[in-house]
């Protein structure tokens, strides 16, 4: 599935319903494991708390979760959200894309 997103500049991770590592595109393997291999281990076991409280609400409430950080200067867009195999949770998909400092926002209306 991630051929598509592998050289994409953004990180994508997959998990299944329980934190499972189940896919990574090569942006996250070098930013999140530091290009060691983590596919198969849990997301629970990587995260410190609070990120492992929070992570551990999602996968039993199935909610998107959405925020932006800055680290070493660089500002990026987190957007977490579960993912759906015949109508039944199946997990977690993360997009992490850097984004710029300041950006544009608009509202668009739609036509009457």
């Amino acid at each position: 599935m991630l051929e598509y997103f592998n050289e994409a500049p953004y990180s994508v991770t997959i998990c299944d319903k329980d934190g499972k590592i189940l896919e990574m595109n090569e942006m996250a393997v070098n930013v999140l494991s530091h290009g060691q291999q983590i596919i198969g281990n849990n997301l629970l076991d990587c995260h410190p708390e609070p990120a492992r409280t929070k992570l551990a609400e999602m996968l039993q409430n199935h909610n998107v979760n959405a925020y932006t950080i800055e680290k070493n200067g660089v500002k990026k867009l987190i957007y977490q959200a579960p993912w759906f195999q015949d109508g039944e949770f199946a997990g977690y998909i993360e997009l992490s894309m850097p984004i710029p400092m300041e950006m544009p926002h608009y509202v668009r209306v739609p036509k009457e």
